[in-house]
């Protein structure tokens, strides 16, 4: 599929070096293969797919017209980055991407010079590309600066923020806006594309800079010219408000005509300050059912080309997600109060169902995890009930929010937190690692993490029963498969339960940890605590089971450090316990992407790793045991950085 035969003209392209060698007049057939390659590859190995095969004329547009890598170009995210990474010089690695040692499923800086910048969470790319264009200035180089960001980027307080600095800036910058929202409305017509040619020429930035320094000095005159232009731009363009924010707007333009985007942009290259092109394409272009269906269609199993993505067999036993929002519309059946919020994650989070069954409680922010934060605090207020799904790695984007507007006033805002933990394919971008550390430290929240998926239903029933901030974190994917209960019944608050009574080991398991603790028990006679709460913590439970044992392991899928092994820590040293722990939990540095399982194989944390982790302690415990068998304090507290 990837022989000469296939692709003639791709096959040619290694490098943006050689895409600027080939004539414009191939540019098109080079669009056919790529989108042809594109789709064959991603199919097989599974990926992010209609944002890339919309953006392939942009992508093979913008490295033509710029000198990559030393012109920059930041992708925002990076869901429509695979065209790019194809053009330079990962073709061959393509289908690797997202495994474990593969390529990464977004840009990364340490992956190509072609990354400038690296990001899995949305709406950082006019900021990062204001910074480099700063950095250009200040060296004095004519080096170009581009931003490329979606229109769901767009609904991002940031991009807002950098929007509004770089027009005061001045700063030489190129932002293309990438519209793949609504379909090709009639003004990217034959007259559009007329004016942005027009508007981005030489001839009309001359005339319209020269005539702000003459008509400057005559106000009357200048306020005139002002008006007519908005009027003539905004009756044909949509671009007042950006002009407004010092943006030399052009547009609407077809992000599929490659000649025009050529020409615009070479046009644009030659402009100085702030620009903004505003481009319209369509997800999944070039293959119908992806067009057809975008939202299916942004990330992919491997799959069929020719007969699409089948659906999904029914496995055993609902997602934690799904789990979240059969509870969600069960809830909301139960209490009026109830307003369910995500930040632009609908489908991930599970809320498609309570959308439909309760569209007038259902409030979708965009992308715009700061707002819904605060947006719940207001309403919980008045006496409402908020419930924010939304993905740990995105509630860290709001974390002053969360700690200001909700925490400080006490208010009753109930967090439920999935892809807790390592997340797989998408990276340390997209994992959990840190919610247990960010959230223990709060006063007045309760912090909870469900062994299992009835747990998990009955933690957020829990949750939302108080009159305090909470929040329940559980993973990706399914669980041990624990029949649900459809009855709803509070948890007593901080109390842990006891799964096992064993001698010697006690295993203090939080969450997803409780399965392997269990697997790994019968080996070692070990006792299981289900300790169900990071905060509050059962220190009753932590103090009787240090009273009879020789040596206590918290395990956790967090990062050690301020993690919930550190509570338990922290209770025994502020009781005088002096008992031998092992902290086991994700280590000081990033997981790579690969299945969950590989991760949590990596991080010691699957039942394998936990076993070795047991027999590493008996190891040193006895090596000490034996050089000094009255100095009992010489064992370590925390043995962790043995494992780690």
């Amino acid at each position: 599929m990837t022989g000469s035969k296939a692709y003639p003209i791709l096959d040619t392209v290694n490098s943006p070096e050689d895409l600027r060698k080939l004539p414009e007049s191939q540019l098109e057939s080079l669009a056919d293969e790529l989108r042809d390659f594109l789709i064959h590859s991603v199919s097989g190995c599974g990926g992010h797919f209609a944002a890339g095969l919309g953006a392939v004329e942009l992508t093979i547009a913008l490295h033509y017209v710029f000198n990559t890598p030393d012109d920059r170009l930041v992708w925002d995210v990076g869901h429509q980055c695979y065209p790019h990474k194809i053009l330079t010089g990962r073709r061959d690695r393509i289908t690797t991407i997202r495994r474990k040692g593969g390529l990464s499923a977004f840009l990364r800086r340490t992956e190509s010079p072609y990354d400038a910048f690296g990001a899995g969470h949305s709406s950082t790319s006019i900021s990062a590309a204001l910074g480099m264009a700063v950095a250009a200035a200040r060296e004095g180089s004519d080096r170009q600066v581009v931003a490329i960001i979606g229109d769901g980027g767009m609904t991002a307080g940031l991009a807002y923020e950098a929007l509004n600095h770089a027009g005061s800036l001045e700063t030489d910058m190129l932002v293309v806006l990438n519209d793949n929202d609504m379909s090709i409305s009639p003004n990217v017509g034959a007259l559009s594309k007329y004016l942005a040619k027009i508007l981005s020429g030489k001839f009309y930035a001359s005339v319209r800079e020269g005539g702000k320094k003459v008509l400057r000095k005559i106000p009357p005159m200048w306020e005139l010219a002002q008006r007519a232009e908005k009027h003539v731009k905004g009756m044909v363009i949509p671009g007042t408000f950006f002009e407004e924010l010092g943006f030399n707007y052009i547009g609407p333009i077809s992000g599929h005509d490659l000649p025009t985007l050529v020409k615009v942009l070479t046009n644009l290259r030659a402009i100085k300050g702030p620009r903004l092109l505003h481009v319209v394409t369509r997800k999944g272009k070039g293959y119908a059912p992806a067009e057809a269906d975008p939202v299916k269609y942004h990330g992919v199993s491997p799959f069929n080309p020719k007969v699409g993505v089948a659906p999904s067999k029914s496995k055993s036993g609902p997602t934690y997600t799904q789990v979240f929002g059969d509870w969600l519309c069960d809830m909301a059946a139960l209490d009026e109060r109830l307003i369910g919020i995500t930040p632009a994650m609908c489908e991930g989070s599970g809320l498609v169902k309570f959308s439909e069954q309760y569209p007038e409680r259902y409030f979708d922010v965009g992308i715009a995890e700061q707002h819904s934060v605060t947006f719940a605090a207001g309403l919980a207020c008045d006496g409402l009930k908020p419930v924010i799904a939304v993905y740990s790695t995105f509630l860290q984007r709001a974390y002053d929010q969360v700690i200001h507007d909700v925490v400080i006033q006490k208010l009753p805002v109930l967090f439920a937190l999935d892809r807790a933990g390592v997340v797989g394919p998408d990276g340390p971008t997209h994992a959990g690692s840190y919610d247990f550390t960010y959230l223990r430290c709060l006063p007045n929240t309760v912090v909870m993490a469900p062994a299992d998926e009835n747990e998990c239903r009955q933690m957020l029933y829990t949750g939302f029963q108080l009159d305090q901030p909470a929040a329940v974190r559980y993973p990706r994917g399914r669980g041990p498969g624990v029949p649900v209960e459809a009855k709803m019944t509070a948890l007593p608050i901080g109390k842990a339960e006891l799964r096992r009574r064993g001698k010697k080991i006690a295993l203090l398991a939080f969450g997803t940890m409780v399965a392997p603790a269990v697997d790994v028990a019968e080996e070692f006679d070990a006792t299981v605590v289900n300790m169900r709460f990071v905060k509050p913590l059962d220190e009753e439970m932590v103090l009787d089971i240090a009273a009879d044992h020789e040596l206590l392991v918290t395990i956790e899928e967090n990062v050690i450090a301020g993690g919930a092994g550190d509570a338990v820590n922290q209770c025994l040293n502020a009781n005088a316990i002096q008992v031998p722990v092992v902290n086991l939990g994700l280590p000081d540095r990033f997981i790579e992407h690969g299945t969950r399982d590989e991760m949590l194989k990596e991080a010691g944390l699957d039942r394998e790793g936990i076993k070795q982790a047991l027999h590493k302690w008996y190891a040193v415990y006895h090596s000490r045991d034996a050089a000094d068998t009255e100095n009992t304090s010489a064992v370590p507290r925390s043995l962790h950085s043995v494992k780690n």
